[in-house]
């Protein structure tokens, strides 16, 4: 396939998919040998969407490629998307941020961190595919471990867990204090 008409396929195909592509999936699906010249046209994508800034961006999120819209223009889609969806709440968040940042994580651990009940929390994040069950620790009663998901990486448009935020000794500190 000619380079002119791999950029236009993969776009098309980035457009179409619910999810994120990974370059390998893509060369496999066309039978192109050199998953580097897959990579190569989505980053030139990716480039032609800032340089001629589109509204649209080609993000790596989550191990895979798709087609997001540039952050500036968030407030104005918020705006039109204003109750159409349900939000987190802030007991969510903050289960979220702990389980993200300290996973595999007990319930209870998450627990001791906030200073409250998790429960209803947990269940809201397990219930939306942010967060899933990783397994059981090997401790008395084997609870539960609890980790985040591919849709946590795509919905927060990190790549890996290694792209979250770095944490500074004072926001940890802050955050291993429990709230009374």
């Amino acid at each position: 396939m000619k380079k002119a008409k791999l950029k236009k396929t993969l776009e098309a195909l980035l457009f179409v998919s619910s999810s994120p592509i990974s370059s390998s999936q893509i060369a496999e699906a066309f039978g192109i040998r050199e998953e580097r010249m897959v990579r190569d046209v989505l980053e030139e994508l990716k480039a032609d969407c800032v340089a001629e800034d589109r509204g649209i961006r080609i993000m790596e999120i989550a191990g895979g490629w798709r087609i997001t819209t540039s952050s500036e223009l968030a407030p104005v889609l918020k705006k039109w998307f204003k109750g159409q969806r349900s939000r987190l709440s802030r007991a969510a968040l903050e289960t979220l941020s702990i389980v993200a940042y300290r996973q595999p994580v007990t319930r209870s651990e998450v627990e001791a961190i906030r200073g409250v009940n998790v429960e209803g929390a947990l269940g809201t994040l397990l219930e939306r595919g942010l967060a899933r069950i990783t397994g059981r620790k090997e401790a008395p009663g084997r609870p539960m471990l609890y980790g985040t998901t591919r849709l946590f990486l795509e919905h927060f448009g990190l790549n890996t867990l290694k792209d979250l935020p770095v944490l500074t000794e004072h926001q940890e500190q802050n955050a291993v204090e429990p709230k009374v």
